[in-house]
């Protein structure tokens, strides 16, 4: 039996009282504030956001250093990105997240290469100065084409006072003013990732743009030039969305992070448009080359053809008739292929339910992609997100949807325990979890080792992507603890 729009509403709050009473006062009264119920015409979620996680209890969120090295600064592949601190930060984030480049690892890219200053005792004793300019020196000896260093500060290096600017400073005098930029990323700074991709934004602010304007490569504009900015090309996502914005006429001049270079970032400053995907990483280098260069901006969304297409327009508007001629041939191009996809995976897909819980823009993005194969999103979440996040969530989200801020392990499985979704996506911390649950999962951070999703060719993947997780036969040969309990 299907339960009525205000049933959901009752079951998802009473839901929401049932966690709180496992919690001791103090915590009920803080974790209260970050879990709701959508209601529709509200003009946003009604969570609170961007708040220190409760100690002691789980927390998926990242830190500041993850922030700037493993999303903003790491993807940028001609620069050696130097942790600078204990080894343990710098091995977990050289995994990367599949931000997909050109070039040639060790030569002109060294987006998966980890490089680290390997802090010992001595060093938190002495300080890590001197270790810092020899690593810069042997990475000049050992890497001699790389294009720029940065440095991604650690929480010891904050704690003991490291002048990693004075290290900058003089290495780039003896490298010819090569471009070394400090970046104080310590994981303790702010309360999630969130605040390390302000930093990393305000560090290239300070030391690409506002120090590097007058080294930057020299080309000729034209009307139609525009940036890429907050797409980290997971799986080849920036490519796929760069294909459908140079065929509706516009020139790419710029993409970062992913498969980004540092000319592309100086030279940034001289597009028309800069088009942001990943809202909560970048806005705020797009607001200040606004305020600074003159450069509107607009947020896009490529997830699935509708969204693909208000988004096609929206940046089309921005131009004149050539380039939104340019945005309906191309929507009229792939319509055929997109309708094919549909067809083949929505019978298939129509009416399944859907958990998320991600970080950056995917609690929202995604949404449409879903609804383009009947799937509908119940439940939804930020593990960083700020209150514009959720602002901009409540336009997209069904009445009655359950949110979810910063949500801990015990919520999360405790929600889908009671409701019981056809499919979960979040990440590498709750994939196994759900999936020894016997729900099916997508790792929706990095595409589950697939992808792109972004784009027209993005979506023909993402939707057999949900359709092989979600009617994978392997369910069928497993049996999740809720009907063990009740067989």
């Amino acid at each position: 039996m299907s339960l009525t729009a205000d049933d959901v509403k009752k079951r998802n709050q009473g839901l929401i009282e049932e966690v709180l009473k496992a919690y001791p006062e103090k915590t009920v009264k803080k974790r209260a504030k970050h879990l709701n119920v959508f209601e529709e015409g509200k003009p946003d979620c009604g969570v609170k956001s961007n708040i220190k996680s409760v100690p002691g209890v789980m927390t998926i969120r990242g830190c500041a250093y993850a922030g700037s090295k493993g999303v903003v600064w790491g993807p940028i592949k001609d620069m050696v990105h130097i942790s600078h601190g204990p080894v343990g930060c710098g091995q977990y984030s050289w995994g990367a997240r599949r931000n997909y480049y050109a070039g040639t690892t060790g030569i002109e890219s060294f987006v998966t290469m980890q490089f680290t200053s390997d802090f010992q005792e001595k060093d938190i004793v002495f300080g890590g100065d001197k270790k810092l300019a020899q690593v810069i020196d042997e990475v000049q000896t050992l890497f001699p084409l790389n294009n720029g260093i940065s440095i991604q500060s650690e929480c010891p290096i904050g704690l003991i006072g490291d002048d990693i600017e004075a290290v900058a400073k003089a290495k780039s005098q003896q490298y010819a003013g090569k471009t070394i930029v400090p970046v104080r990323c310590e994981g303790f700074r702010g309360v999630s990732q969130s605040l390390g991709h302000h930093i990393a934004n305000d560090s290239i602010r300070d030391w690409i743009f506002d120090k590097g304007q007058s080294k930057a490569v020299p080309f000729e504009g034209t009307p139609y030039d525009v940036a890429i900015i907050g797409d980290y090309n997971i799986g080849g996502d920036a490519w796929a969305s760069r294909i459908l914005l140079e065929e509706m006429g516009l020139r790419v001049i710029a993409q970062w992070s992913g498969d980004g270079s540092l000319a592309e970032l100086k030279n940034s400053p001289k597009a028309r448009l800069n088009v942001l995907h990943c809202y909560r990483s970048m806005n705020y280098i797009a607001r200040y080359m606004e305020e600074t260069f003159g450069i509107p901006w607009v947020e896009y969304n490529f997830f699935g053809p509708t969204k693909i297409e208000e988004s096609l327009r929206r940046i089309a508007a921005q131009f004149d008739d050539r380039i939104q001629e340019g945005a309906e041939r191309v929507i009229a191009s792939y319509q055929p292929r997109m309708q094919a996809v549909i067809d083949k995976y929505r019978p298939r897909l129509a009416g399944k339910k859907v958990m998320l819980y991600v970080g950056g823009l995917r609690p929202r993005h995604v949404i449409g992609a879903y609804e383009d194969l009947g799937m509908e999103v119940i439940g939804t979440g930020y593990e960083f997100g700020h209150n514009d996040d959720y602002q901009r969530t409540a336009q997209d989200v069904q009445d009655g949807t359950l949110i979810y801020d910063d949500i801990t392990g015990y919520e999360f499985e405790k929600f889908v325990d009671t409701i019981r979704p056809d499919l979960v996506g979040a990440g590498i911390k709750e994939k196994y979890v759900f999936q020894k649950m016997g729900v099916p999962f997508r790792q929706m951070h990095s595409w589950d080792y697939s992808g792109p999703y972004h784009g027209y060719d993005g979506f023909a993947i993402f939707a057999r992507d949900m359709d092989m997780a979600i009617n994978n036969p392997v369910w069928g040969l497993s049996r999740a603890p809720w009907k063990e309990m009740r067989d």
